[in-house]
């Protein structure tokens, strides 16, 4: 099974350095060319302007596309420790990669439609994309309890939970902070709200 070959296991760790190089990259190109303020600007703003936007949308869709290999090869491992344990259903884990894959389904939505070319979309693309994130996570997060302790260990179980959590966390002030603005231009006056 392609999950259970040896080498398949540089995918996710090639997954975090793309994604990490297409948000610095068109972090830098758009700081250089004066598009953003330097300090701690929304990753979007970062992909809205030429010749940064299109860097943003075609390193982001790549991403999404590494994370779609990786959340099957998540599944397929998965599945075949299950042959043997029964830790889990069947079911819950192609739900888990439904809901992995519909947040790939919003990066890519992200990474094709600006941020102020088609707000609207790209809001949609977002919320579908860190909402099946969190999911996703706190669902791999169980799965992994389950698996306890032949296949993991509780160490790495306490992490992925750390890591929903906090993914909980931040997602609701984002969609409260979201739900109060509407964003349509990205360099802002003194005086405005």
């Amino acid at each position: 099974m392609l999950c259970c070959m040896p080498g398949v296991a540089f995918v996710p760790a090639l997954l975090v350095s793309w994604s990490s190089a297409a948000f610095i990259i068109s972090y830098v190109i758009a700081v250089m060319a004066g598009h953003v303020e330097p300090l701690v600007p929304y990753i979007s703003d970062t992909g809205t302007k030429p010749p940064e936007s299109g860097i943003f949308g075609f390193m982001i869709n790549i991403s999404a596309l590494l994370a779609v290999i990786t959340m099957y090869l998540r599944y397929l491992l998965i599945e075949k420790q299950n042959e043997s344990s029964h830790f889990v259903r069947s079911s819950c884990n192609m739900f888990s990669l439904c809901i992995g894959l519909m947040g790939c389904i919003g990066m890519g939505i992200v990474a094709t439609f600006q941020e102020l070319s088609v707000p609207s979309v790209h809001d949609i693309g977002a919320l579908v994309a860190f909402g099946s994130g969190v999911v996703y996570i706190t669902l791999q997060s169980i799965i992994s309890y389950k698996s306890c302790p032949q296949w993991n260990t509780y160490f790495v179980c306490h992490i992925r939970m750390a890591i929903s959590i906090i993914s909980c966390i931040a997602f609701i002030p984002m969609i409260v902070f979201a739900s109060q603005i509407s964003m349509t231009k990205i360099d802002w006056t003194p005086g405005e709200k």
